[in-house]
Parts: structure tokens; C-alpha cells; sequence
């Protein structure tokens, strides 16, 4: 699904106090593509998913998703359009502590899909915790319960997947299996994929790697040849 920002900008606050966490955005990202995206912190990184994601709103500019202009969407729509086309991966896992790991992708799964325990199952599987869907998140490893959070994200199939720093709590090792998984099912799928990272070496494994400053992309460099996650190092 390609996404598309025009002149956007995010502006928080009026007057004097005003802080321009986007400032003149212009982006245009075909489907399939794995962009990572990097800069300190507060450079606007986290802005730019919420805004794709719609969880927040443009204060200038046009977001086109699919050709679709997000600002002419109404509420109602945009909570289908976050249900249908949207899977997010964020740093801290969110899982509900008291259901299963099952049960946590089903709750996802039962709003796009009739079989919501099937689909759960099998997903899981495919991010190998087929032998622990029966686990609660406190008797998971913290590798294990961020791919629980990137079943739920992937199992309603979702065209764009948006990361948020999703290897920031998690050892060398298990953030690589982590960014192995996320490439892999973004190649089968032929996902979007916007990756945040304060970690300039993910960027070998991505299409397309950008860098904020103070709201503004300050470099955006396409990669012919990115590698295999499994051979990143740092």
C-alpha cells in the first residue's frame, strides 16, 4: 500500500510556545517498501508513524494512503481504516498481562476475521511460539513477548506496518531474530514497512533509510542492496 505525505507538518502548542515536531514533509513510500527511519530523539521519528497510523492528525499539509487523503476520512472511517490496514509494533510490548498469549493476538484477530482463534494460532506459529500460546506474558522472555506483539500486529494481514523502536528492550540476539522476522514477513507479504530506530546499523537491512533532524528529513538514501537481517550486527 503506498503512502504519500505532502507539505505535512505537525505543530503542537500556539504562539510562542509552539514546538514543530514535523516541519514540510514530503515523502512518498511505494508498497513493499522497508523504510528505516532514524534520528535522536525528539527529532519527530514517533510523530511521523502516529501521523501515517492516524492516531494523530496532520496540523498542514495531505497524507494519501492507497490515494486515499486520511484528512477527508471520518472518524468512523478512520478506525476502519487503523483496523483494516494498519499493524503496529511498538518498544513496549502492551500485552494484556492477564490473557494468554493466544488470547492476546485473538482479541486482535476477532475483529477482522470470523475463525479470530484459528488465525491466532496459526500466526503464532509462524513466529515460532506455536509451544507457547498457552504462556502469560510474565512467564514469556521479553523476545518472546515482542513477537507475541508482532503476531497481534500481523495477524489481520495488515498492508502497512509501522515499528516503533521495536528492538529497544531487547538483547543483541534476540533483536536480530526480531528484525529477521519483521523482514521476512514484510518480503511474503509485501508490506509497507516504516521501521524507528535510534539504530543507525538497522539501516543495512532496509530499502530505504531516512534521517530526521528538528522535524525536517535531512537525508534519504535508497539501498540497492540491503541485507539479510541475520547478518546485522552492531
Amino acid at each position: 500500500m503506498t503512502i504519500k505525505m505532502t507539505g505535512v507538518w505537525k505543530t503542537f502548542g500556539e504562539g510562542h510556545t509552539a514546538v514543530h515536531a514535523l516541519q514540510n514533509i514530503d515523502l512518498a513510500n511505494p508498497q513493499g517498501e522497508f523504510t528505516t527511519i532514524l534520528g535522536p530523539s525528539g527529532s519527530g521519528k514517533t510523530t511521523l508513524l502516529n501521523l501515517v497510523g492516524a492516531i494523530d492528525d496532520a496540523t498542514e499539509g495531505h497524507i494519501e494512503v492507497a490515494g486515499v487523503d486520511l484528512a477527508g476520512l471520518s472518524v468512523d472511517e478512520l478506525v476502519k481504516y487503523r483496523r483494516e490496514n494498519v499493524g503496529f509494533v511498538f518498544q513496549f510490548f502492551n500485552l494484556i498481562p492477564t490473557l494468554t498469549a493466544l488470547e492476546n493476538v485473538e482479541l486482535v484477530a476477532d475483529l477482522t476475521a470470523s475463525n479470530g482463534a484459528e488465525r491466532a494460532a496459526e500466526v503464532l506459529d509462524r513466529v515460532g511460539l506455536g509451544d507457547r500460546m498457552t504462556h502469560f506474558p510474565a512467564q514469556l522472555s521479553g523476545g518472546e513477548q515482542q513477537r507475541v506483539a508482532i503476531a497481534r500486529a500481523l495477524v489481520k494481514e495488515p498492508p502497512i506496518l509501522l515499528c516503533d523502536e521495536p528492538t529497544g528492550e531487547l538483547d543483541f540476539e534476540t533483536g536480530r531474530m526480531v528484525l529477521d522476522l519483521l523482514q521476512r514477513v514484510s518480503r511474503e507479504l509485501s508490506q509497507t514497512v516504516l521501521l524507528v530506530t535510534h539504530n543507525a546499523a538497522i539501516g543495512d537491512m532496509a530499502d530505504r533509510v531516512l534521517k530526521l533532524r528538528s522535524g525536517e528529513i535531512v537525508e534519504d538514501v535508497h539501498n540497492d542492496t540491503p541485507i539479510d537481517a541475520t547478518e546485522l550486527t552492531w
